[in-house]
């Protein structure tokens, strides 16, 4: 049920000069834009966290070294930063990401048109003939022709700031989008760079594989020799055997790690793995960069998924104005004029000119609670956000923190690590060395040898721990940290 108000319609043929009455009621709407959106006020949450004066992990000097834009150059690897630079422009996940940016622009363009009014040309040209056999009309009037060519406007006084409040919504939908789309670059370029470590860190233990095989196998000669001579037995012989046979077993797991990374690497850049390969190489050859965090309140404006979370919260405040804002009257303003005429050479006279305007208000009365369900839902969607906001702002923190902390623990595992694979290779080439000269037993050489194979490959893995720790960081710091536009959604509070 709706309670509807119009205000007497006009219609009569007056002079082309007849058209004066707009210029009042344009007026009119003037005045109104001066007086709407006072009536409602907005209804912005209270959304502040707690932000730690520095991060517990964080050095002395917390911005010593802080991201730089092309932050993954500092690894000093060409094919890497060759690899990125073309999965920022090629990446699927990234294109996509910029079609969604286009959808919620043209939906910020469709709620914008409810601000202006409408404008229509509308010309007709009829010929109608009545039935004869009814009897009502006499021959003479049986046929009837009429023109019109008329224009018409309509428009909706916002007077409360509820078509304003869905724009803003849909503005700030459009900010949050551009937001998620430098998530999803941040989080490719990281799959690149993990990918691509995963590659150099399976042809290192792949080398160190066959390495291992190759000295298994001398060693093998070694004890072969000594079987001849009468100082080695069979059972020596099975027992290096086993080792040889270990290290071959290591080595199609690795050969089949290389590839399917390959295979990665070529999705993340948007090619077929038919058309795409990688020289690839060692991680010894990478630099390792520094990174340091800046201080906490800095992640909030770098961070893209917390400034996306923060764009939605605007946009779901909006929402809410527009609902709240849908319990008072819709005033509209509706205008036609234009010239309508039986003959067509008479069609344009002034006699012929015609206008009508309509002013309307409708007040819901009663519509099932339907304007209170969707206020409700608008206020539930609202919470939900704030918490996600909340919720990404610590986790940023959280972030932060576990990567300071996985870095300088990989860094520190592969410094022992290194003194460890040092230690177990002098081991090794003393116990061939005595092997050699007769004066050790076999099991010392295999258990020096054993050690070595592991302490190489740990080795390996520690630093391909450490590199992804370090991508970690960058990605938990939102990426670079140059200076850039800064987009203003209305609602930063923090």
């Amino acid at each position: 049920m709706r309670m509807r108000w119009q205000s007497a319609r006009v219609a009569s043929r007056i002079d082309v000069a007849g058209f004066r009455p707009w210029l009042s009621i344009g007026g009119s709407v003037c005045l109104v834009h001066v007086l709407s959106g006072c009536i409602l006020g907005s209804e912005k949450p209270e959304f502040a966290v707690d932000i730690p004066p520095a991060y517990r992990a964080a050095g002395t000097r917390p911005d010593a070294a802080l991201p730089t834009v092309d932050w993954w150059r500092g690894f000093r690897s060409r094919e890497l930063t060759a690899l990125i630079e073309e999965a920022q422009v090629a990446n699927l996940d990234i294109g996509a990401a910029v079609g969604r940016i286009l959808q919620a622009d043209a939906q910020a363009r469709i709620a914008g048109s409810t601000l202006l009014p409408t404008l229509d040309l509308n010309a007709d040209a009829s010929r109608t003939r009545a039935s004869r056999a009814t009897g009502t009309l006499s021959s003479g009037a049986s046929e009837r022709v009429l023109y019109s060519a008329s224009l018409s406007a309509n428009y909706e006084i916002d007077f409360w700031g509820k078509n304003r409040a869905a724009l803003r919504a849909a503005e700030e939908s459009a900010v949050a989008s551009r937001f998620a789309r430098e998530v999803v670059n941040l989080t490719t370029i990281g799959s690149v760079a993990n990918a691509y470590f995963q590659v150099l860190a399976a042809q290192d233990r792949l080398r160190l594989a066959r390495q291992n095989e190759a000295s298994a196998s001398r060693i093998l000669g070694l004890i072969q020799q000594r079987l001849q001579a009468g100082t080695a037995s069979s059972l020596d012989i099975a027992q290096q055997e086993s080792v040889v046979a270990t290290q071959r077993a290591a080595i199609p797991p690795l050969e089949q790690t290389v590839r399917q990374n390959i295979n990665t690497l070529a999705v993340l850049v948007g090619r077929t793995p038919e058309f795409f390969s990688i020289r690839g190489g060692s991680m010894s050859q990478l630099a390792t960069p520094r990174v340091t965090p800046g201080l906490p309140s800095d992640v909030l404006t770098e961070r893209p998924d917390i400034r996306q979370a923060e764009a939605l919260l605007a946009s779901a405040n909006g929402d809410v104005e527009a609902a709240r804002a849908a319990f008072f009257p819709t005033i509209s303003l509706t205008g036609e004029g234009g010239y309508r005429s039986n003959a067509l050479k008479s069609l344009f006279q002034p006699e012929a000119a015609f206008y009508s305007v309509v002013g309307s208000l409708t007040q819901p009365i009663f519509d099932g609670l339907s304007l209170q369900g969707d206020l409700d839902f608008q206020r539930g969607r609202q919470e939900e956000l704030l918490q996600l906001y909340r919720k990404s702002v610590i986790s940023a923190f959280a972030d932060v923190e576990n990567a300071l902390i996985a870095v300088q623990q990989a860094a520190r595992r592969e410094r022992l690590q290194r003194e460890v694979v040092a230690s177990s290779r002098r081991a090794f080439e003393i116990s061939e060395t005595r092997l050699r000269e007769g004066t050790i037993d076999l099991v010392t050489l295999l258990n020096t040898q054993q050690s070595l194979f592991q302490a190489e490959d740990s080795l390996a893995q520690a630093r391909l721990a450490h590199l992804q720790a370090i991508v970690s960081l960058y990605q938990a710091l939102g990426g670079s940290w140059a200076a850039r536009p800064r987009v203003v959604t209305g609602n930063k509070q923090l």
